[in-house]
C-alpha cells in the first residue's frame, strides 16, 4: 500500500511497530496518530480508521474559527479529543 497525503505508512521490519501515521497541520498546530495494523485487525482496517478520523479532523479544523491566525484553544482541545477517541 503506498502513502496518502498526511498518511504514511511505516512497514519496517527492523521496529515493533506497523501501521499508518496520521500527520495534520494546520495554523501553527500539529495532530498526529499512530493507527497500530495490530490493534485494527490489519493493514486495511487500521487505514480505513486513518483516513476516517483524517477525514473527521479536516472537517473540524477547516471550519472552526481562527484566532490571530492560529487555531482557538478549544479547537486544539477537540482535534485532540477526537483522536484519543479514534
Amino acid at each position: 500500500m503506498k502513502s496518502k497525503r498526511n498518511l504514511t505508512r511505516f512497514t519496517y521490519e527492523t521496529t515493533a511497530f506497523q501501521g499508518w501515521r496520521l500527520c495534520l497541520s494546520r495554523a501553527g498546530s500539529t495532530f498526529t496518530k499512530y493507527f497500530s495494523d495490530k490493534n485494527y485487525g490489519g493493514s486495511k482496517k487500521s487505514l480505513t480508521a486513518a483516513d476516517k478520523a483524517l477525514n473527521e479532523l479536516k472537517h473540524l479544523v477547516d471550519n472552526s474559527r481562527r484566532v490571530n491566525g492560529k487555531l482557538s484553544r478549544t479547537t486544539i482541545r477537540k482535534g485532540q479529543k477526537l483522536l484519543e477517541s479514534a
